[in-house]
């Protein structure tokens, strides 16, 4: 790349990253801070981390969160890594363009429009199935499921596309069953896909706020709903606290998330 081309192009990077991760920073020290107000700096201190330790509302909110993820990470994956397979192995079969549709809507969908047409789905079923009663953690995960596959189906599929087949025929021509096939062989090569994709659906669903703020009822709010609802009374050192302890959650999960797929980038770069 010509160097005239070059240093506008780093400048314009750093100047971008540094509107989106200065504030965050800032964000983090301040939630270290000794006083209350947010935008005067008294000291270094820890008791805001101690107070939300002390605050039931924060905790039980944390603990919806953390099990609606893993629900919604969990089925998410699951569904994710079926869709891989019939896209990768089955090549072009019927109605593969439909499938193909409806697997990827949720991934350029507004929020909004995702969380309207879950709730108004949910309202239905429950005028004629008499389920869900109301909306609650139920109709949370399988919301954040609906989307959370997509990214997951995305992930596996990258891996499966690299797959050898010729060892599932080798398996086969010796006589196993396409069930211990897939244990034995072909779940053990994509672990690594499957494991992040996992962490990626538990990143969006515990991030999450539009969609879950559509299908949540009374006593089901998650912590992204607390913390808004927090943030819109007032930005207290506590919802900074808060804040920073969201953002390690959900950088481990990527950082994880990123490891696990470089590794095995590598892995593949160095059998070829």
């Amino acid at each position: 790349m010509n160097r005239g081309v070059a240093w506008p192009a780093l400048w314009l990077g750093i100047i971008g990253f540094g509107i989106l991760y200065v504030p965050v920073t800032v964000m983090v020290i301040y939630s270290f801070n000794a006083g209350r107000l947010v935008s005067v700096w008294s000291g270094f201190s820890t008791k805001w981390y101690g107070e939300l330790l002390q605050n039931e509302q924060v905790l039980d909110a944390l603990g919806k969160s953390l099990w609606v993820a893993v629900n919604a990470a969990t089925l998410s994956t699951i569904f994710g890594v079926l869709i891989a397979i019939a896209f990768v192995r089955y090549g072009n079969f019927r109605f593969r363009l439909l499938l193909s549709a409806l697997a990827s809507t949720p991934l350029v969908m507004p929020e909004v429009v995702t969380g309207l047409s879950l709730l108004l789905l949910f309202i239905a079923m429950e005028g004629t199935l008499g389920w869900p009663a109301g909306r609650g953690i139920d109709t949370i995960i399988i919301a954040h499921t609906t989307f959370g596959m997509c990214f997951a189906a995305i992930v596996v599929q990258s891996r499966l596309r690299d797959f050898d087949m010729s060892i599932e025929e080798a398996a086969a021509d010796l006589g196993a069953t396409q069930p211990y096939i897939f244990l034995s062989i072909t779940l053990p090569v994509i672990a690594p896909a499957v494991v992040a994709a996992w962490l990626l659906a538990f990143t969006l669903s515990f991030d999450d706020l539009v969609i879950a703020s559509f299908v949540s009822g009374p006593g089901s709010s998650t912590l992204p709903i607390v913390v808004f609802s927090k943030v819109r009374l007032g930005v207290t050192p506590e919802i900074n606290a808060l804040a920073t302890i969201m953002i390690v959650l959900v950088a481990a999960s990527v950082i994880a998330a990123s490891t696990i797929i470089y590794r095995n980038s590598m892995r593949r770069q160095n059998r070829t």
